[in-house]
């Protein structure tokens, strides 16, 4: 990786990522860039779209874990308290 971006692919954030393919993208676009820089940029732009896909999926699949165990709670009965407390506080 270029810009002193010397962080594995694993220790990347995903916002991280996604900047370093929109930086390969942009420098593939270049028309005098090198066959052997671009064939490099190509490989490491797959590398960290595959990457992303994945970070993608693992979310989702936290997010889908989420809302299946809100899902099975019961109701929060203080919570819907606090809301009672709030609507009657509304109305003074």
């Amino acid at each position: 990786m270029n810009n002193g971006e010397n962080k594995k692919m694993e220790e990347l954030t995903y916002e991280e990522a996604v900047r370093r393919l929109e930086e390969i993208v942009s420098r593939l676009e270049d028309p005098e860039i090198p066959l052997e820089e671009s064939l490099s940029n190509f490989q490491e732009g797959i590398a960290l779209s595959r990457y992303c896909r994945e970070k993608l999926a693992e979310i989702e699949y936290k997010v889908e874990y989420l809302l299946k165990q809100e899902q099975q709670q019961p109701p929060d009965s203080s919570l819907n308290r606090e809301v009672e407390d709030f609507n009657n506080g509304d109305e003074q």
